[in-house]
């Protein structure tokens, strides 16, 4: 009979080189997460830098009960709702669609040209964009100049200062930047669907459309109720780098997000307190959310983080 081997006991003795290649990133997760967690106690208080944290007069939930007072608090969330929910299901959708078409294409040197392109933008900085946008949708810019030598107008549109057209461009522009990067999970779910499907399709006599819509589509189904579960997570997060560049204050009534009034009530208005009760709250209804999309991504597809 062979020998039983003894099962090794795990102690820090003997784990120790593990620990220490783990404590870089448990620095950098305990100064830039954990550490800031504790100014959450600003919302709490009437925050005086000069008289720092504990010794700031303690109001309770008075800065709460003033944000619900305000009325740019329903318009903030509001805004936030509206352009997240647009990114989230256009860019689900363009995802899926080019995804579809990528697959259906022939010619392997193509495709890969084709995704390439498609993916760059994704990598490319809000800063840098924002400028090209500015230029492009400006009263003297090239969309402007093709609408009025096509005559559909006889003066420029201001897109970027229009309130009616603002939170259109944030989605558009953010589809624009991320669909090819958000293919690729879509393209890797078609990867996988059995060939035997499509011949015997086609043996039945199935068009390219009926192949689409009774094999390749219900094959990623599960992959894009997986997707879309989880993006509810995302839906408060409406893009405060993409945002931030692009709007002024003309547009705020559509523009502005819990995002970008944060900054402004803490870096402009220097009201601390109420900025971080409005952050406060924001985190508290995404980690709510957070919860609410795993479990759904459990039921309905059968994955679960832990």
């Amino acid at each position: 009979m062979k020998k039983v081997e003894k099962k090794r006991k795990i102690t820090l003795k003997n784990t120790w080189p593990l620990h220490l290649m783990l404590l870089p990133g448990v620095l950098v997760l305990f100064t830039y997460t954990i550490l800031p967690f504790f100014g959450n106690i600003m919302a709490f208080e009437n925050f005086q830098p000069v008289l720092g944290f504990f010794k700031s007069k303690w109001v309770g939930l008075d800065n709460f009960r003033y944000m619900f007072m305000l009325p740019d608090t329903f318009k903030i969330f509001r805004n936030t709702l509206v352009i997240a929910v647009g990114k989230i299901v256009f860019n689900l959708v363009m995802s899926v669609f080019f995804a579809v078409l990528l697959y259906e294409m022939s010619g392997k040197r193509f495709k890969k040209t084709v995704q390439t392109i498609c993916f760059l933008p994704h990598f490319l900085s809000w800063v840098i964009l924002a400028m090209i946008f500015r230029d492009i949708l400006d009263g003297s810019g090239i969309i402007n100049m093709a609408l009025m030598k096509l005559g559909i107008i006889d003066e420029a549109i201001v897109f970027l200062g229009n309130n009616k057209l603002f939170q259109g461009i944030i989605v558009g522009t953010d589809v624009w930047k991320e669909f090819g990067y958000g293919a690729i999970i879509f393209i890797a779910a078609l990867a996988g669907i059995n060939q035997e499907l499509y011949e015997a399709a086609s043996i039945d006599g199935a068009s390219r459309l009926q192949k689409i819509w009774n094999i390749t589509l219900p094959g990623i189904k599960v992959t894009v109720v997986l997707v879309a579960t989880l993006n509810i997570a995302n839906v408060l997060n409406a893009g405060f780098d993409q945002i931030y560049n692009l709007y002024s204050p003309i547009v705020y009534d559509t523009g502005d997000i819990i995002d970008t009034y944060v900054y402004r009530m803490s870096f402009e208005s220097a009201q601390y307190s109420l900025a971080t009760a409005i952050g406060l709250m924001k985190s508290v209804v995404s980690f709510l959310l957070i919860v609410t999309s795993n479990y759904l991504a459990r039921k309905f597809a059968n994955y679960r983080i832990f």
